[in-house]
Formats: structure tokens, C-alpha cells, sequence
């Protein structure tokens, strides 16, 4: 017996590619927009004195205008390192039962990492051949059930009533739903907080207000849940979050006039890409986010695009995975980028 055997081995998720060279970066669902100017502002106003100093273990900056904004108490508000390190920690504290967790066979790839880093139990659970979500797929004993909506990577957003029927029908496990791509469309199950107290919803600053680089993620929820979280926060790292996000996190949530422009470029963006995607022969489902995966005209091969349009310097997601393998996750980028991939994809599908 060699210590390798007292070794975790775990097959990783994989992040989008960050290249160092200068491309056109469509792969991983960053905002193409820069952060709101505030954000720039109170970060040059910062105390940077501080900086020798432990960051607040209760993220009471950022915590605080959460709760705020999004009319709350502040006990009904947990902050992260992002929303993978936010999911992370609810993984790790609400499902340490026997039963499977479930969570759909196409969704986050997170999701199967980390109930594999824990020893979490689980079940996926297939979509329907549209990529929509099964509703009854999640009426059936479990331990726990996580749901992204709208869905990545398929860009799907279901409605309040769908996802409000799961948490109604499994009020003795807790329910995640991941409202990372909220912002661009969908209805979100936030609302429902107080009528629930076995729902969780997280969010991030990574896409719709341009500070993935910060990594800030957040999740709502019943008080007891969230102090459920910070309990097993602290017991982990009582300082997860630097200075520099919770000040970063606190302007950006304030200023919601350029939140509100950022999110209408990118929709309107949106649009007209998949307009022009549809000329072409791409299908898609009606993406409710910052990105739209689509299917791959008749006769053509989405692996041998994705990789043409890597060597033109367009970075897109491609997923080799049976169901998927046929489509390009596309993030949407300015008008510029769209228009230069547009151009490139005409040359590749030869329309």
C-alpha cells in the first residue's frame, strides 16, 4: 500500500480556456462590457492602509447592499468567492444525508465535481428532447436538489410556476436554484424566499455586472439556512473574501442605471446574433442568457467549427458529450465580435 491511496482523486472540472494571446473571447460567458464606473471609483478611494489587515468575515460591506438592493435582511444574505465557491459551500453543508441529490443530466458541470469531492450521493436526471427540464424527474425521494435556471449550457430559462412546483413538492430537502444568467431573462424563484424555507438562490457578479475577475457570488435564503452556510464558512476560512470585492461588489450593486444599459446591450446583441445564426441554419432553443447554444447546420461538423474558429483567434465552448455534441456554447460579445464571428462562420458552414 503506497500514500497514493490515501489520495482523493477526482476528475476536475474544466474552466474555459483563458488564452494569453489577443483573440476574440466567446467561450466562457464573461461580460464584454467593462465594470461600472462606481466600481472604479471606490476602489481608487479604498483605504488601501487595510490591506494588512483580515478582510470582514462576515462580508458586512457587500452583505449589507445586497440585502438592501434586493430588499432583504442581511441574515437573509451569504457572500463568496463567486457562485462556484458559494455552491460549493452548499453542497458541503445542506446535503449530508444517504439520498442521491438530484440535478439534471445537462447542466453545470460543477455540479457532478463536487458531490463527487464530498461523497455526495446523486442522480441526474434527463431532460426532455428539447433540453427542457422534466418536472417530474424531481418528485421522487432525494436528498437535496439543485437546478439551474436559466440552464447553462443549453440557455434555457423555465418559468416561476415549473421551478415553484419542485420546491412545493420537495419542501423536506433543500432546493438550490442557480440564477447565475437571471439578469439577461427568465423569471426568478427569489420572490419565494419567505414562503420557503428549504430554497436556496445564488447569484454572481461575473456576468451581468462585469466583475468576474473579482470573483463575488452570493445566494438568498431562509435564516436559518444562512447561518447553517456561515457555520460551515468559518469553519473552513472564516476570511473568504478580499477587501478589494466586498468594495468592488458593494458600488456595482448600487448603481443599477449601468447595470440596466449593460444588460440591454447585451440582449439587444443577443438578438440580432441569433437572428443572423438562424439565416444560417443554426437551432437553437430561445436563450434567456449571455450566450446562445447552438446547434450546428445539417451536414456540418460542430467540432471541426469550434476548432476552424479557434484558429481565426474566436474562442467558443464546445462540449464532446453525447446529447451536445452537435452545438457551440456562443457568449455574446459586443456588436464588433459578433459581426467578425458571423463572418467567420459563413466561411466555415460555406452559407
Amino acid at each position: 500500500m503506497g500514500f497514493e491511496d490515501n489520495i482523493r482523486k477526482i476528475d476536475p472540472y474544466i474552466p474555459g480556456e483563458q488564452p494569453k494571446k489577443k483573440v476574440i473571447k466567446l467561450n466562457t460567458n464573461e461580460c464584454p462590457y467593462p465594470p461600472s464606473p462606481e466600481v472604479i471609483r471606490a476602489l481608487r478611494e479604498a483605504d488601501w492602509e487595510r490591506l494588512r489587515l483580515y478582510p470582514e468575515p462576515a462580508c458586512d460591506t457587500l452583505v449589507d447592499a445586497l440585502a438592501d438592493h434586493y430588499g432583504l435582511r442581511r441574515e437573509q444574505v451569504f457572500a463568496g468567492v463567486g457562485s462556484d465557491d458559494v455552491l460549493s459551500m452548499c453542497f458541503l453543508t445542506f446535503f449530508a444525508g444517504d439520498r442521491p441529490i438530484l440535478f439534471p443530466e445537462i447542466t453545470y458541470s460543477f455540479y457532478d465535481v463536487w458531490a463527487k469531492v464530498y461523497g455526495i450521493p446523486f442522480e441526474t436526471i434527463e431532460l426532455n428532447e428539447d433540453l427542457t427540464l422534466d418536472p417530474s424527474g424531481f418528485k421522487k425521494p432525494n436528498g437535496g436538489v439543485v437546478i439551474a435556471n436559466p440552464n447553462a449550457p443549453t440557455g434555457v430559462a423555465e418559468s416561476r410556476e415549473v421551478i415553484e412546483g419542485i420546491i412545493e413538492y420537495n419542501k423536506d430537502s433543500v432546493v438550490i436554484v442557480d440564477e447565475a444568467y437571471i439578469d439577461f431573462g427568465g423569471e426568478s424563484v427569489l420572490p419565494l424566499i419567505d414562503r420557503y424555507p428549504n430554497l436556496i438562490v445564488t447569484r454572481t457578479m461575473s456576468k451581468s455586472r462585469a466583475l468576474a475577475g473579482m470573483r463575488i457570488g452570493y445566494c438568498f435564503g431562509d435564516e436559518r439556512l444562512i447561518k447553517y452556510l456561515n457555520d460551515v464558512k468559518y469553519s473552513v476560512n472564516s476570511y473568504t473574501m478580499n477587501m478589494p470585492a466586498l468594495i468592488a461588489g458593494a458600488a456595482a450593486i448600487r448603481d443599477t442605471e449601468y447595470f440596466r444599459q449593460t444588460i440591454e446591450k447585451i440582449k439587444k446583441t443577443r438578438e440580432w446574433t441569433k437572428e443572423r445564426l438562424r439565416e444560417m441554419g443554426f437551432t437553437f432553443n430561445d436563450s434567456r442568457t449571455n450566450f446562445i447554444f447552438a446547434k450546428v447546420p445539417k451536414g456540418c461538423n460542430a467540432k471541426e467549427i469550434f476548432e476552424g474558429l479557434r484558429s481565426m483567434g474566436i474562442y467558443v465552448r464546445y462540449f464532446d458529450k453525447p446529447k451536445i455534441n452537435d452545438r457551440m456554447r456562443i457568449s455574446v460579445g459586443t456588436d464588433d465580435e459578433m459581426n467578425f464571428l458571423i463572418g467567420a462562420l459563413k466561411k466555415l458552414t460555406r452559407t
